[in-house]
């Protein structure tokens, strides 16, 4: 059995990879449902993109949830902050996820233009809104989030829904709307042909461009305009959780701390400048499969960049550093988290299992042939 810091620290690496889980598989779908009207130019065509991802979306939905789940059983404290801080953007972001099976479901039940179009702009909205309130997100816990605890840990915010919106915030959000559809361009490239692939591939070439820039904008803004924080006096890691229990104090420059502590670090930023330039090059050669796992390697990055660079903070506070809640003090008791671990031993990997032989058993190229010859059986 691990002690009581490794599992808080075990925990931290596996929500992160929760969270690449999302960005990996409900990021193309999400994509893909941003570039709607750009890759498809007609009715059918919108339908090859639809079709693309029809058999798996839902099944990617889950890596979301269980996201938030993980977050609630493992940071109980961060998870009701969060949601009272960011309840507002939270809202936002399920009323447009809510255009997904909706929209699925009901665009090509009646053969109107006008009735296919509405439905169509709102998975555009459902492809858009949620990985760029996501990104905001991730770039105000950088900026550092205004709420504070009283002595009985009950949490007061004093921050408002348009304040989310700074423009570094926003940047961060561009970062992460131009990743997910990235990779919902790439996958359009794997899975279809013709006018489709075509435009996926310009479409692939452009966003990987614009994360390059953004993503390189991100850091030298994070290095040179925004102040982190440092813990200066706290707690053994493994005592009983107590946000208010430690001295944090802001400094400039302190998120980049972390890659000289830990020079391997370093790979993460690496890995994300790298995949995107992998796609802007090998999506023109009409590499379709490296292109894919370049996208998923530049997610992967640049995901654990915000990771490293926030580490060991999941939440700050602007309001009263001193608040601001770590892997360490923020944590579930050593039984929550070790019941926890050993689920996830056992059911992670029969879930991985399970996804990869659905995409196995379904997978193969739309086209617009396959759509005409089974207009009422599909999407």
């Amino acid at each position: 059995m691990f002690d009581y810091e490794t599992f808080k620290l075990i925990w931290w690496l596996l929500v992160g990879v929760l969270f690449i889980g999302f960005a990996l598989t409900d990021g193309f779908d999400m994509g893909v449902g941003a570039l709607l009207r750009i890759v498809g130019k007609t009715d059918e065509e919108r339908r090859v993109a639809i079709n693309a991802i029809a058999p798996h979306w839902d099944g990617n939905q889950v890596w979301l949830i269980l996201a938030a789940g993980a977050i609630f059983a493992a940071w109980p404290i961060t998870f009701g902050a969060s949601f009272s801080t960011f309840y507002w953007a939270l809202v936002l972001t399920l009323f447009s996820l809510f255009f997904r099976p909706v929209g699925f479901d009901y665009r090509s039940k009646i053969e109107d233009t006008r009735w296919r179009n509405t439905w169509d702009w709102g998975l555009v909205v459902a492809g858009v809104v949620p990985p760029l309130v996501i990104g905001v997100a991730f770039g105000n816990l950088l900026l550092g989030v205004p709420f504070a605890f009283d002595e009985f840990l009950r949490i007061s915010t004093y921050g408002s829904f348009f304040k989310l919106f700074h423009p570094f915030a926003v940047l961060v959000g561009l970062v992460s709307l131009l990743m997910f559809t990235m990779q919902g361009a790439t996958y359009l490239m794997l899975r279809t042909d013709e006018a489709v692939y075509a435009r996926s591939r310009k479409a692939a070439q452009w966003t990987a461009a614009g994360v390059i820039v953004t993503f390189g904008l991100a850091g030298i803004w994070l290095w040179a305009g925004i102040d982190g924080y440092v813990i200066t006096q706290a707690p053994p890691h493994d005592s009983l959780p107590n946000p208010l229990a430690k001295t944090v104090v802001p400094m400039a420059g302190a998120w980049l701390a972390n890659y000289s502590i830990y020079p391997l670090a370093i790979a993460a930023p690496l890995a994300g400048f790298v995949g995107a330039l992998g796609v802007l090059i090998l999506a023109g050669k009409d590499r379709a499969v490296l292109s894919f796992i370049h996208s998923s390697l530049c997610l992967i990055g640049v995901i654990m960049t915000a990771g490293v660079s926030l580490f060991p903070f999941v939440m700050p506070s602007s309001l009263n550093p001193n608040h601001s809640l770590t892997i360490w003090d923020s944590a579930s008791s050593h039984l929550t988290l070790a019941i926890m671990f050993w689920s996830a031993v056992i059911f992670v990997p029969l879930i991985l299992f399970y996804t990869v032989w659905c995409y196995k058993q379904m997978w193969g190229k739309i086209t617009v042939k396959f759509i005409r010859d089974n207009d009422h059986s599909v999407y």
